[in-house]
């Protein structure tokens, strides 16, 4: 195990401290897009009319695919990105999607996230800082999805 030191107070404060909301667009092209890059090919993803007739409003949103953020230069950073790790290099340690809706294209989402956890170890690549968040986003102030991430910083 790692020296603790690197994981500070004010570090352990961030925490459960939800951020501010930031919004999300869900339109057609990228939920085509977002299909073609993953190679789907169910015409649900591309085809409106055909979508409808499966019974949903529009164009669903691929596994995944949770919008796109309405970019705000003055935003301030989310989870993990607002601490002050030395570590340069970011890997993705997973993200796991619980979705409570259909999620589809002319939706506009709001969402917000957390830190969850913070555990600093070592492996063959030297000491790491292990970072859990979870993400909710809401339609309408109802939940539709909450992801839970792990990011490694090494």
């Amino acid at each position: 195990m790692a020296d603790e030191d690197l994981i500070t107070p004010e570090m352990r404060a961030r925490i459960g401290v939800e951020s501010a909301e930031w919004t999300l667009e869900v339109d057609k092209t990228a939920v085509r897009m977002f299909a073609r890059a993953i190679q789907y090919d169910d015409p649900i993803f591309y085809d409106e009319e055909f979508a409808r007739s499966k019974g949903y409003r529009s164009l669903p949103a691929p596994p995944h695919y949770l919008g796109t953020p309405i970019y705000n230069p003055n935003a301030p950073a989310r989870g993990a990105r607002q601490l002050n790790i030395p570590y340069k290099r970011n890997l993705n340690g997973g993200t796991d999607i619980e979705y409570f809706d259909t999620i589809v294209a002319g939706d506009v989402l709001t969402a917000s996230s957390k830190l969850t956890d913070l555990e600093e170890t070592s492996g063959r690549l030297g000491p790491m800082l292990i970072a859990r968040t979870e993400t909710i986003y809401r339609r309408d102030g109802t939940v539709v999805a909450v992801s839970r991430g792990t990011g490694i910083r090494y």
